[in-house]
């Protein structure tokens, strides 16, 4: 329960065929407080369903499970209505799966290994929607991402930037170099009401998810390289 005057805690769902895994950070979150576990799968079509019943705020899914692994449950949770952030759980392995996952919509990476304190932090962020995950792992992995797709996609990722106005790809070149909204506030002049604004408006315009995604469209459009 929320005390007198403070903001709702954030409704999480775990996601992992490991219980172990699921335990450690339903203990974690709730040891921290601002966040309530409203419940736990093992494989994702049980976190799809969940999710539908329970409406979390964030889903926090590991990618190898049985049943259905996590990159097609992203993207089943990304397609319902109102639909939750989604982070992943990895291992750091820099596989297919995981990059599948940026793309399907994944709003960030947690290393199941990071330490308690920023794993409640990051999940505070991304059910925020003002930063991805783990920052240095994500942008790790979008360099990693945009590199081995770079040629065939930089043409596509250029047309689709050419109608932002100036502004706009100001806004989307400080999100390809992971920037938080204070920081954003801070580069542009303006407040940080106005840079969620503009973020949102943005992702809308590009019809990305979220801003992951936006951070890959600048890195293969070659905003970060002037």
């Amino acid at each position: 329960m929320s005390g007198p005057g403070s903001q709702a805690a954030i409704r999480v769902l775990l996601v992992d065929d490991e219980e172990l895994v699921r335990f450690g950070l339903r203990t974690v979150l709730e040891s921290v407080g601002g966040f309530e576990v409203v419940g736990d799968a093992g494989d994702g079509a049980a976190g799809v369903r969940a999710a539908r019943e329970l409406r979390p705020d964030v889903v926090l899914t590991d990618i190898r499970m049985p049943v259905m692994d996590g990159l097609e449950a992203t993207r089943q949770l990304l397609a319902l209505p109102d639909p939750p952030q989604v982070a992943v759980l990895t291992t750091f392995h820099l596989d297919e799966y995981v990059y599948a996952a940026l793309a399907a919509g994944a709003a960030g990476f947690l290393l199941k290994d990071t330490p308690p304190r920023e794993i409640a932090a990051a999940v505070r962020a991304v059910a925020d929607g003002t930063a991805t995950l783990s920052p240095k792992v994500t942008a790790t992995l979008i360099d990693s991402y945009v590199e081995r797709r770079a040629a065939p996609r930089r043409a596509g990722a250029l047309e689709r930037v050419a109608s932002l106005s100036d502004r706009e790809r100001e806004v989307l070149q400080l999100l390809g170099s992971g920037g938080s909204n204070a920081e954003l506030a801070t580069r542009l002049f303006v407040s940080e009401a106005t840079v969620k604004t503009y973020v949102s408006r943005l992702l809308a315009k590009l019809d990305l998810a979220n801003r992951t995604q936006a951070a890959i469209l600048a890195h293969e459009a070659g905003l970060l390289e002037h």
